[in-house]
């Protein structure tokens, strides 16, 4: 299988070099099992040479003067936020590319991309009317820009015919053992072990709903009044009342910006509060579900399992060691 990745300038150091690496601990996996399955890599750009985002000099295959390739794979651009990755994609080398995957997807190329790089693909208008995912934190920009797109941001990976995209980051990992999974499933299995990297469908269990990228104002409004209520019964007309709008327009603006119901949203602050209560707290269940304004234990439970992908005590250790290690260093700072 020939593989063409992508690299633009000022790419994600870590997305290029994830996608690098997964792919050829497979090859060398492979050959010790002597399995038939093969990725030829080959680095490609449209200029001569790019520089990563961290400032390291890549040589590359100058991309127009290769045949279509079987599969190209997009990693990030080193720009993590709107303002900076609006500017990025207005580079002439974007929009060149932009061109490129276009001929590229007409001769059935399999067309892959990861992180920011799903703006990049997305930018070519080529996902329209399909279902695609991205970083969490980007979702409110993805929807403003493409909203013919079926942006999907919980799922890890999204594959549409003759497209796949990943979520934020380390999530190259993941798009590439879904290209790994396509040829040999148990190499990618073999693969994901070897990297310790356990099946990660979804990415709710990482985002964090204040940190949605997003500067609309009655969102805004909404979010203070939300995380003032978290324990009491929701009311939508309540809500609209407190933030100087209809229920209509509340509903609707909820729905473009954020892709949720102002009842959904809502629901997703309870559980980032629950988990941080869960990391930090000592407090049972039960009572951690009424502070978040639930009826019991059970029905908390029930939520984190569809909404988060992991249990009570998953979360309670996850949580408490990302806060104990930020606690350690925070004290080494001090010292």
């Amino acid at each position: 299988m020939h593989i063409h990745i992508l690299a633009l300038d000022q790419v994600f150091d870590t997305g290029l070099s994830t996608l690098l690496d997964t792919l050829s601990i497979a090859n060398d996996l492979a050959v010790s099992a002597s399995a038939l399955t093969r990725f030829d890599l080959t680095i490609v750009g449209m200029r001569r040479s790019i520089r990563t985002r961290q400032g390291f000099s890549v040589p590359v295959v100058s991309a127009t003067r290769c045949g279509p390739p079987d599969v190209v794979l997009i990693p990030a651009l080193g720009a993590k936020m709107p303002e900076t990755l609006r500017l990025a994609l207005e580079r002439p080398d974007v929009c060149e590319a932009g061109d490129l995957l276009r001929q590229w997807s007409r001769e059935d190329v399999l067309i892959g991309a990861a992180c920011t790089g799903t703006f990049v693909l997305a930018d070519t208008l080529l996902l329209n009317d399909r279902s695609a995912t991205t970083s969490w934190w980007l979702a409110p920009l993805f929807r403003e820009r493409y909203p013919r797109v079926r942006l999907e941001e919980s799922h890890m990976v999204v594959s549409a015919p003759g497209f796949v995209t990943a979520g934020a980051a380390l999530a190259h990992i993941d798009l590439a053992l879904w290209l790994i999974r396509q040829s040999s499933p148990s190499l990618a299995e073999m693969t994901a072990r070897y990297l310790l990297i356990e099946p990660r469908a979804s990415q709710a269990a990482f985002a964090i709903p204040d940190h949605l990228a997003h500067t609309d104002p009655l969102v805004q409004r909404f979010e203070r009044w939300a995380r003032r209520r978290l324990g009491e019964r929701f009311s939508l007309s309540e809500a609209a009342s407190a933030t100087g709008t209809s229920e209509r327009t509340l509903s609707r603006r909820l729905k473009a910006v954020l892709g949720k119901s102002p009842l959904s949203y809502f629901q997703d602050i309870r559980i980032e509060r629950a988990v941080y209560l869960l990391g930090t707290s000592n407090d049972n269940v039960d009572s951690i579900a009424a502070q978040v304004g639930y009826a019991d234990g059970v029905t908390l439970r029930t939520l984190l399992r569809r909404r988060v992908g992991r249990t009570v005590s998953e979360l309670r250790t996850r949580t408490r060691t990302i806060s104990n290690s930020f606690n350690d260093s925070q004290a080494q700072n001090i010292e």
